[in-house]
This record gives C-alpha cells, structure tokens and sequence, in this order.
C-alpha cells in the first residue's frame, strides 16, 4: 500500500510528473525573470543609457547594460551554489556518522550539482565584470573566495577519482565536502566582512532592489532552485537505480 500511495502520488500525479512539473515551472519562472529583467526592469538608480551610474559610491559608465541585466540570473545561481554545497556538506556529515552509502551518493549528486551551478555562475560573472568593470577578471575578494570555491567543487571529483579504495574515498571525500562547503558562508559574506565599492551587496536591509527589479530577482531565485532541486533527485534516482544493477548482478554472480 505504501509503494502505491508514492506511485499515485499527491493529486493523482506520480512523482515523476511531479518533478517534471517542478523542472517546467522552474524554467517559466527562469525564462519569466529574464523577459522582466530585459524588457521591463529599470536600470540601476534610474541611469540611463550612455549615462553613469553610483553604484557603492562609484560612478559606473554605462555604456553596455548588459551587465545590469545579468545580475538577474548570475545572483540566483550564484546563491543557489551556496545552498547546494551546504547540502552536500550535510550528507557528507550524515555519512561520516552512519557509514550508509546512500547518504555518500546523495553528497556526490548535490557536488555535481554544485559545480553546474558554480560554472554557469562564473561564466555569467565574467560577462558581468567585463561590462560593468571593463574587465575579464579581477582579484577582488568576491571573486577571489568564489573562485576557491570552484577550484574545491573540482577538486572534490580529482579526489574521488584518485582513491580506489570504495570506503576510503567516500570518507575523504565527505571531509573535502565539508572543507569546502566552510567557503560558500564566506564567500558569501565577504563583501560584508571586507567592504569593497566594486563588487555591490546585494541582498541587505533597504536593498536597492524595488518593484519589478525585485519581482524579477524573486522569480529567478525559486526557478533556479526548483530547477536545481530536480536535477539533483533525477540524478539521485539515477544513481540508486545503478547501484541496485550492480547489487543485482553481484548476486547473480555470487
């Protein structure tokens, strides 16, 4: 009765329609906030274009505006980063206590999710740099611990492809995990604890998202973690289905 009642799912729907509800919805609510963000939003302080901005306290030339219209999907990633490695932190943890390999597959999926996330935020980053810095890259402390960040994210698989040993790689790995994830809180507060007038504070008290600014930046958050949250239980799925293959055949071996 219990397999059945997860089969029919909530309403009639089965759990797989659910997800992909989810993914669709997410996707929409994605898509929606850059049709806002492009169309609708207004620029930073009202500037307009071949104008300047103050952004911080710095007049910004705005010559291109593509970098204001990036924000709208690179802070959503970004912070949708930070809340996946802190997942994967906390089945790491929950393995490190219970030894079940489940909990290992579900830190594994959720790093590789993570590092999706973290690519897709540091390309949008260097397209946001470029036009609002004039620049590719620069060192500046957001920058510099989110790129520590990705660099643990890929480390994280180097490790796991280096040990053989099952049971030991999953234990070094859930450490790393839990190493790294301490660099998603500081990364994210880092324009916080070290104030710098290049790289702007987004969420804060009185924050200067208003109106449709803050209705498109709503949207891209809840459709960048839906979209997250699905594409981390279809490869969780996906993961515990070839593990039971695999038990499978060694009990037909056996």
């Amino acid at each position: 009765m219990g397999k059945t009642a997860e089969k029919a799912g909530f309403l009639g729907f089965s759990i797989d329609v659910w997800m992909y509800l989810l993914l669709g919805l997410g996707a929409v609510l994605t898509t929606v906030d850059l049709v806002l963000a492009f169309l609708f939003a207004p620029l930073v302080l009202g500037a307009g274009a071949g104008g300047t901005a103050v952004i911080n306290g710095v007049a910004v030339s705005n010559q291109l505006l593509l970098s204001q219209k990036i924000f709208f999907f690179h802070v959503p990633v970004a912070i949708s980063s930070f809340l996946v490695i802190l997942f994967a932190a906390y089945y790491s943890i929950r393995f490190l206590m219970t030894r079940d390999k489940g909990f290992d597959i579900k830190a594994r999926v959720a790093t590789e999710v993570t590092l999706m996330l973290v690519v897709l935020t540091l390309i949008t980053g260097d397209l946001w740099t470029r036009y609002e810095w004039d620049a590719w890259w620069v060192w500046e402390p957001r920058l510099t611990t989110y790129f520590i960040l990705t660099l643990l994210v890929a480390g994280y698989f180097v490790l796991r492809n280096s040990v053989e040993d099952e049971e030991r790689r999953a234990v070094y790995a859930a450490v790393f995990c839990i190493i790294a994830a301490v660099d998603a809180p500081i990364s994210f507060m880092i324009t916080r604890l070290v104030p710098t007038k290049m790289h702007p504070v987004v969420l804060r008290s009185g924050g200067g998202l208003t109106g449709i600014q803050l209705l498109a930046f709503l949207l891209g958050m809840f459709g960048m973690l839906m979209i997250a949250w699905v594409v981390f239980k279809l490869r969780e799925r996906q993961e515990f289905a070839s593990e039971r293959i695999e038990a499978l055949k060694a009990a037909r071996e056996s």
